[in-house]
């Protein structure tokens, strides 16, 4: 391809000089009446030219294909239905259509999911492929998708048309549950509300809506099932039972007809967390360490504390007017009988006989127990006397029996085998600074122990003569505690370095108010993303691996590995959203995976709405694919790109210059000659009047 430029011999502005100063000549000439005034002017305009250097330009010109971007959305809304099978039949024909065009090339670019369920990013994509392509080559865009983007504001702007391919049906509809409101915690026991609503989409069939089935179940049990109306919200009251994770999924059958069942479900995971711990501390005696557990119990705000020393036991006759005393009687039938129920935990500290406890009192405490509660018995020397408690009904789920001997000597106390196992003392050790000698745990001794005989559950610490210090139990529903020693207020005070007293002694009291996080046989798992991490706790040496039934019914066994005395964890990568079940043994967990109403089946039934503003901002158009590919044109930049059974792109003619010659277009000499000849010619027509 060729095109005449100027290559001037002089600057720019020396040229305008003196085709300024030509003028002025000319103008002269006619002023003064010469008749050859205009072959001065002509021979001033070759001079001029020849200094302008008018040149041929040659370009050796390569053509390049125009390029035609196709998007094609593999979201997993595009996994529904028969969509797949539409994508791959509007993708070969599309292929087979740009083949057919002339100088036209197709780049076809497939997303997936986002991250972090962010849905459907398809103007990112699209962004992405045009950065890959030369702009002056992009002669349209295709997006093959049903329509449900979420990052739409991220439009590009493109050069040609951009055409959107729809798939689906017109006839799809699909019913969805949604999870309006829902809180992260909530207090064990009290009523909280959840807010959910199912809503029909797209072209529902008659007699679908009205009412539908809604089943609820609770951590993974017996799911109830009620008529719900369809398209109100509904307020559904929920009282949790136990503290930690309360999963509590939300099922919808799948109706005839609909899209899918994906959207029917939601799990909603709830925290269950205590309002209030109610303890009572009943003190035999004033001594050192009371001071100790009123201090640990007090200090924590969710503890509400109800304590009472015996300051004046029944026998005690000094002869002082009753009126005259400030004491407090003791309320013993309010508290054992009447608001025993009322309390978490009750604390025996150096307690002992004395008649103000009726044994029918305290075998209501064994009752109270066995039916859910929590006793623990920190003896001192009393216990080994004839008034032990021991002696008395609550001696029948004490796991420990009294020799009669109490042990003055110092001792420093140990974990057992499953002591460094078990929740409560698991642990300990590492907080105290390490010991003189190898094994030590590094804390301080202690200098009395009243001599048990382990009756039942296990023993977690023990001290003179591997003789049992700490002793933990089930008792029917309930749980006990009983620790042989009444100097554990030692390590508080620091004596010989300390020790880890309080959190021994706020894990026990957690323990016994049955924290899920301080069961010693337990499985728990936890989620990020997509990646669930399974925790086994156990007082055994091995477990089995762990069965991971997933939302579709698919059952994978996964080893665990031991991290721990007493603790084996596993990580497994969930392959779909949506709730699974862990089984190991007798103990059981349920988790759910992904977010509790994904983002890409909040709206499942296809729609062009919200692109088809920017493709008509590009001239292009919106069609499904339904009934088969529209034709694909070539048409005119700036003219309609979209009409009914087809869409254009703009052809954009680039191309590669390979080389290029410049050739003046006159020679100098002969531009040289046409001056002088026009000079001599008005000479002589001047001199010829």
């Amino acid at each position: 391809m060729g095109s005449v430029i100027f290559d001037p011999l002089l600057p720019m502005p020396v040229l305008w000089a003196a085709a300024g100063l030509a003028v002025l000549f000319v103008a002269f000439a006619v002023w003064r009446g010469l008749s050859g005034w205009w072959l001065r002017g002509l021979a001033a305009a070759a001079l001029l030219a020849a200094v302008a250097n008018p040149s041929l330009q040659q370009e050796d010109r390569e053509p390049l294909t125009d390029i035609v971007i196709l998007v094609v959305d593999e979201s997993a809304s595009q996994r529904i239905a028969d969509r797949e099978a539409q994508v791959a039949d509007a993708v070969a024909a599309i292929e087979s259509e740009i083949a057919g065009l002339e100088n036209t090339e197709l780049r076809v670019v497939r997303f997936g999911d986002a991250e972090d369920d962010q849905g459907t990013l398809l103007m990112t994509a699209l962004s992405e492929a045009m950065a890959e392509e030369p702009r002056a080559r992009l002669a349209g865009a295709m997006l093959l998708t049903d329509g449900r983007l979420h990052d739409v504001e991220r439009a590009p702007n493109l050069p040609a048309p951009l055409h959107v391919l729809l798939t689906g049906r017109e006839d799809d509809w699909d019913r969805r549950l949604v999870v309006e409101n829902a809180p992260a915690f909530a207090i064990i026991d009290e009523e909280v509300t959840l807010s959910l609503r199912l809503e029909d989409q797209g072209a529902v069939p008659a007699g679908e809506g009205g009412t539908a089935p809604l089943r609820i179940a609770v951590d993974g049990g017996e799911p109830q099932e009620f008529q719900v109306p369809v398209g109100e919200t509904l307020e559904l009251p929920l009282t949790l039972t136990h503290g930690g994770a309360n999963v509590i999924q939300f099922v919808t059958p799948e109706a005839e007809g609909e899209l899918t069942d994906r959207n029917n479900a939601a799990v909603v995971q709830i925290n269950g967390v205590r309002d209030r711990l109610r303890v009572l501390l009943v003190s035999g005696e004033p001594h050192a360490g009371e001071r100790t557990w009123r201090n640990l119990l007090k200090s924590d705000s969710s503890v509400d504390l109800v304590h009472f020393t015996i300051l004046r036991p029944p026998e005690k006759q000094d002869g002082v007017p009753v009126t005259e005393l400030s004491l407090i009687a003791f309320p013993t039938r309010e508290l054992f009988l009447d608001k025993i129920d009322e309390f978490d935990l009750i604390i025996f500290d150096r307690y002992k006989r004395r008649g103000i406890l009726p044994s029918i009192y305290l075998d209501n405490v064994r009752q109270y127990v066995e039916d859910g509660g929590a006793v623990l018995v920190a003896a001192g020397p009393d216990f080994a006397s004839a008034s032990s408690l021991f002696r008395s009904p609550l001696g029948e789920i004490l796991p420990g029996a009294p020799t009669s001997r109490v042990i003055e000597e110092g001792f420093l106390p140990q974990l057992t085998d499953l002591g460094e196992k078990h929740p409560v003392t698991a642990g300990l050790p590492e907080m105290a600074p390490p010991g003189e000698e190898e094994g030590d745990p590094g804390w301080g001794r202690w200098f009395r122990q009243v001599e048990l005989d382990e009756l039942a559950g296990n023993t977690v610490m023990q001290g003179v003569n591997d003789g049992p210090l700490l002793l933990l139990d089930r008792v029917g529903e309930g749980r006990v505690a009983l620790l042989g020693s009444d100097h554990a207020w030692l390590w508080t005070r620091g004596f010989e370095g300390g020790g880890p007293q309080l959190e021994l002694l706020r894990r026990l009291a957690h323990w016994m108010m049955k924290e899920p996080e301080l069961d010693e046989e337990a499985l728990v798992a936890s989620a990020e993303g997509q990646t669930m991490t399974i925790l086994r706790r156990t007082l055994s040496d091995e477990v089995g691996d762990v069965e991971v039934t997933g939302p579709d019914g698919t059952v994978t066994m996964v080893p665990l590995e031991e991290v721990a005395p007493g603790r084996f964890q596993a990580e497994y990568q969930g392959p779909e959203i949506g709730l699974y079940r862990l089984a190991e043994g007798d103990q059981e967990a349920v988790i759910a995976l992904g977010p509790a109403a994904p983002k890409e089946f909040e709206q499942t039934v296809a729609s062009g709405e919200a692109l088809r503003p920017v493709a008509e901002t590009t001239e292009g158009g919106v069609a499904t694919v339904e009934d088969g590919v529209p034709d694909i044109r070539q048409v005119r930049e700036g003219r309609p790109a979209a009409g009914r059974g087809w869409i254009g792109i703009t052809p954009r003619q680039a191309y590669l210059t390979a080389d290029v010659t410049v050739t003046p277009l006159v020679p100098a000499w002969l531009f040289l000659l046409i001056a002088a000849a026009l000079t001599v010619g008005a000479w002589l027509r001047e001199g010829r009047r």
